[in-house]
């Protein structure tokens, strides 16, 4: 579950943080533990991640859909 202060986390903030900690883990020489916290880690990113591209990907079909619905044969012209 994401916290509160992973959903403040911006976008490209997220990202940075997740290449680091899977940069990190293909390292290797961190722990069982260590390397769990930072799958785990990760794992909560990709949600920020996928989160804000389902919202961004959300607006550009309603955009879409708006340029769509102008393009009727009843709309007169722009």
């Amino acid at each position: 579950m994401t916290s509160k202060a992973d959903e403040a986390l911006g976008y490209e903030q997220a990202r940075d943080e997740l290449i680091d900690v899977v940069r990190r883990l293909e390292a290797g020489g961190t722990s069982l533990e260590e390397s769990l916290a930072l799958w785990e880690r990760g794992e909560e990113l990709a949600k920020v991640c996928r989160h804000w591209l389902e919202g961004a990907r959300a607006r550009l079909d309603a955009a879409l859909a708006e340029e769509t619905e102008g393009d009727g044969p009843e709309a007169g012209p722009r």
